[in-house]
């Protein structure tokens, strides 16, 4: 043979299992991992459906239209008295108002973390901070949110005692803490849109002499878009079944009460609950003794979370197909 001469080719080894042929043509380990993944999936769609069927049935059975409009009343025996209408609207005032304060925040900072993160050293500072928020439980904000909004020159967000006491109490306190829990879902959302956006995208754009401003404004996050709602989903379900800091700092009343003279905003500067201090006041082992009510209660949240999760998944598939985008 020459010394020039190509020795033959090796032919690769062979593959232990054809990824595109039968799963019962697998090693056993694999295949027992294949059932553990789809043991846990089942597990987890019928702890799932549980919950659902069980609350569908006793909110069902105790659920009356007329709670749905009658006002509370302070009173021991709650299974006699009123409704939970100010609960609902404590529920969306707070909700609404914590997805005003956290998705401009949250998505301007997810931009400037994914598509300027200049200077280095801040921008992992910036990270640091939201990944802290999002570890922390929501007594630790509720504790801290008492003690920061009870300062004497915060006093016009929530009541005041005689002498110029500060209570640190509102419904517009609430939404400042909660927004913090609902910030890191609307950053990494985004942020996840941003980054899986292709980079010639950006470099069509810029070619056609948009600038950076421009690139951001309408192209990525229009794209980004479906992610972006559903970072706000899940913000405003975690905001919603919130306890701790309503009870801390709602005040914990079950009417809703003003405070001001600016109609509208007198609600949220006053006190109120929604419906998981409801819940939690009404349950079994609660001081209400209306568990009837209770599970109602419950059952209107939770319908509220589905319809919520629903409307996310219409506005993200509506935002692809107006687009024409597919990831």
């Amino acid at each position: 043979m020459s010394a020039l001469a190509t020795p033959p080719q090796e032919r690769p080894p062979r593959l232990r299992t054809d990824p595109s042929g039968s799963w019962r043509a697998w090693p056993l380990r694999d295949r027992v991992l294949l059932g553990l993944c789809w043991a846990a999936g089942l597990a987890l769609i019928a702890i799932a459906a549980l919950i659902v069927l069980y609350m569908l049935v006793k909110g069902v059975q105790y659920l009356r239209p007329e709670l749905l409009w009658d006002r509370p009343e302070a009173s021991i025996d709650q299974s006699r008295s009123g409704g939970f209408l100010d609960p609902i609207l404590g529920t969306v005032l707070i909700v609404v108002g914590a997805l005003v304060i956290a998705a401009p925040l949250g998505v301007a900072t997810a931009v400037w973390l994914t598509e300027y993160g200049k200077p280095k050293w801040l921008a992992r500072m910036v990270e640091s901070g939201i990944e802290v928020i999002a570890g922390t439980p929501s007594i630790v904000l509720a504790l801290f949110g008492l003690a920061f909004f009870a300062q004497g020159g915060l006093g016009f967000l929530s009541a005041t005692g005689e002498g110029g006491a500060v209570f640190g109490r509102s419904l517009l306190i609430c939404c400042a803490v909660l927004s913090l829990e609902a910030l890191p879902l609307i950053v990494g959302a985004t942020r996840e849109g941003l980054l899986s956006t292709p980079r010639h995208v950006r470099e069509a754009s810029y070619a056609l002499g948009k600038t950076r401003a421009a690139t951001i404004h309408r192209v990525l996050l229009p794209v980004a878009r479906p992610n972006i709602a559903t970072g706000c989903a899940l913000g405003m379900g975690r905001v919603a079944g919130d306890t701790a800091v309503v009870l801390l700092l709602g005040g914990g009343t079950l009417q809703l009460t003003t405070n001001g003279s600016i109609p509208g905003l007198n609600y949220l500067q006053g006190t109120g609950s929604t419906l998981t201090t409801y819940v939690y006041a009404n349950s079994p082992s609660g001081e209400g003794g209306a568990p009837e009510k209770a599970y109602a209660a419950a059952f209107l949240l939770l319908a509220l979370v589905l319809v919520l999760n629903w409307a996310v998944d219409r506005i993200a598939r509506g935002s692809n197909e107006r687009l024409g985008w597919t990831r």
